[in-house]
Formats: C-alpha cells, sequence, structure tokens
C-alpha cells in the first residue's frame, strides 16, 4: 500500500523556514499531533493524493505550493509489528514524505480538533515532539533536517 505524507510549511520571501503545520487528532483514547497523510488510490496520480489529501486536512483555502517535481524528501516503511521502526498496525505500507509550502489559510478537517503553526525551534523540542506518533516525530526531524533546521 502505498501512502502520502505531508510536512505543511510557510516560508519566508527568501524561502526560509518560518513555520510547521501540525493536526490535532484523537486516536482512540489518544489525542495527537500529526501531519496530513493518506493512502494514494487504486488510478491516482502521487500528486492528484497529495492534493487530496492537503484540501481534506487542511481545507481548500490551504493553496499549497506543490513541488514541480514529484520527488518525496523521504520514502518510510510501516510495519505491523512493533519494533520495526515505523508501525502500522493494519498492514505493511510505503509512505512517500513531501515538504509543502502553504500560502493561504489552513484549517483542520472534520477528523482533526485543530490546525497549529510551530516556530522551528518549538518543533525542536522534545515536549512537542513527544505530542506526535514516534513515527510522525521521525518525520518532524527529517524534515527539520532537510530544511536544515536541525
Amino acid at each position: 500500500m502505498v501512502y502520502v505524507d505531508v510536512v505543511p510549511v510557510r516560508l519566508d520571501e527568501t524561502g526560509k523556514l518560518e513555520a510547521i503545520g501540525m493536526l490535532l487528532c484523537v486516536d482512540g483514547d489518544t489525542i495527537l499531533r500529526s501531519f496530513p497523510t493518506g493512502r494514494v488510490l487504486f488510478h491516482e496520480g502521487v500528486r492528484e493524493a497529495l492534493v487530496r489529501h492537503i484540501e481534506k486536512d487542511l481545507g481548500a483555502m490551504a493553496l499549497p505550493q506543490m513541488p514541480s517535481a514529484i520527488v518525496p524528501f523521504t520514502v518510510t516503511e510501516y510495519f505491523p509489528t512493533p519494533g520495526a521502526g515505523f508501525v502500522d498496525p493494519r498492514q505493511h505500507a510505503v509512505a512517500l514524505a513531501y515538504i509543502v509550502p502553504m500560502q493561504g489559510d489552513c484549517n483542520p478537517g472534520s477528523d482533526s480538533l485543530e490546525f497549529t503553526w510551530f516556530t522551528p525551534g518549538d518543533a525542536r523540542t522534545p515536549e512537542l515532539q513527544a505530542e506526535l506518533s514516534e513515527g510522525h516525530a521521525a518525520l518532524l526531524r527529517q524534515a527539520l533536517a532537510k530544511i536544515g533546521e536541525l
């Protein structure tokens, strides 16, 4: 199963990272922060999947700056067994992760409680990273390193 992960960012006019956006979601009995994510549907292109998940999770007015080339900044594998790295108890899945600048207003979709922008300094704190699933915390650290903020 192929998935896409989106790390929403705000950039200043020079391309420097100003903020990273995260959703606040309920997962069973747990409230945690996450990034927009979801599977690529049958006969759906990766670009279309990215746009669909951004609109579903952040709203039609998020106005993403889609990359001209659909090359992920990292690829992660989710295994159904704990201790094997990223975990998805339902299946073995591969996720293509993208850092996508947003130019519009981001609002949480119906599956989320809120959407919040965090400064790079806040995103680096262990306290905020502890609010993410283990996989999304690792994804955040990889995104910060890719952007040169770690």
